[in-house]
């Protein structure tokens, strides 16, 4: 796969320019190749889709059953929640060097710079989208609210309701009036 510049270069310019995690070391963001990345997860089936009596640690592909030959641009985050994930601070996909048809584009610095940005931006920038404004006041609101119920939920009544729980009384042929067999 051709490449604009390498691998190698990108990567010591994203240290460059957004530093390292102060923790371990490791850079914030990185580019890698999808198919070369791998991750501890605890997992309960094998291989071959036979449970484990005990969940054992296995390492898994990340990205190879859904990316394959591609360039990732990742992030490095603090894993929330409860997760099979080993590690509590983890490298997350951000962007994949791909079009919009799924074809291959190399990855370059430019490239992850507008996207690393981007992110930056749209996190410290507070109200960054327009917000929606409402223009009915309270009481067209409310008449909206329930005309909205009555379209809905306008033909149950309480006998309606017992009887399709089927604790209501219906109309049926006595047991003393006959009916025709044909």
């Amino acid at each position: 796969m051709e490449l604009r510049e390498p691998i190698e270069e990108i990567n010591k310019l994203l240290i460059e320019h957004y530093s390292r995690n102060i923790d371990d070391g490791r850079p914030n963001y990185r580019v890698v190749w999808s198919d070369d990345q791998f991750e501890k997860r605890i997992v309960t089936h094998s291989k071959n889709g036979y449970e484990y009596i005990n969940p054992v640690i296995d390492l898994v592909p990340k990205y190879k059953q859904w990316i394959r030959h591609r360039y990732i641009l990742e992030r490095l985050v603090v894993v929330l929640g409860e997760t099979d994930l080993l590690e509590k601070v983890a490298y997350e996909p951000v962007w994949t060097f791909q079009d919009k048809y799924g074809r291959y584009l190399p990855p370059w610095f430019e490239a992850c710079r507008h996207i690393i940005e981007n992110i930056l931006l749209n996190m410290a920038v507070k109200n960054y989208y327009a917000k929606y404004k409402d223009t009915m006041n309270q009481e067209e609101y409310l008449a909206q609210i329930q005309k909205m119920e009555d379209e809905l939920f306008g033909n149950e009544t309480d006998v309606g309701d017992a009887l399709a729980y089927g604790s209501g009384v219906g109309f049926t042929k006595s047991p003393d009036e006959k009916t025709e067999e044909k």
